[in-house]
């Protein structure tokens, strides 16, 4: 049983590194990208312009770019989440 869980959540853990390895460089230069044209250089920076108000001329984009976000960091974690596209 302890033997066959561990198995199975190193075997879950080597996915996903093996995801990130595929997918992180690309996923992060188009994270980097999405942030610049929010004028943002971290993920703290776009947060506090959508809590106080400041992208509201531009929220699709943002809705747009932050489920896109979501979408890329779950195809790392646990595609299984991820509805057929």
């Amino acid at each position: 049983g302890r033997l066959q869980f561990h198995t199975r959540v190193a075997m879950n853990v080597l996915a996903m590194v093996e995801r990130e390895l595929e997918l992180g460089e690309v996923q992060n230069e188009n994270y980097a990208t999405g942030l610049a044209a929010f004028q943002c250089s971290s993920e703290a920076e776009l947060a506090e312009k959508i809590r106080t108000g400041a992208l509201l001329s531009q929220e699709a984009e943002v809705e747009e770019f932050v489920m896109n976000s979501v979408i890329e960091k779950l195809r790392v974690a646990n595609p299984k989440y991820l509805r057929d596209e």
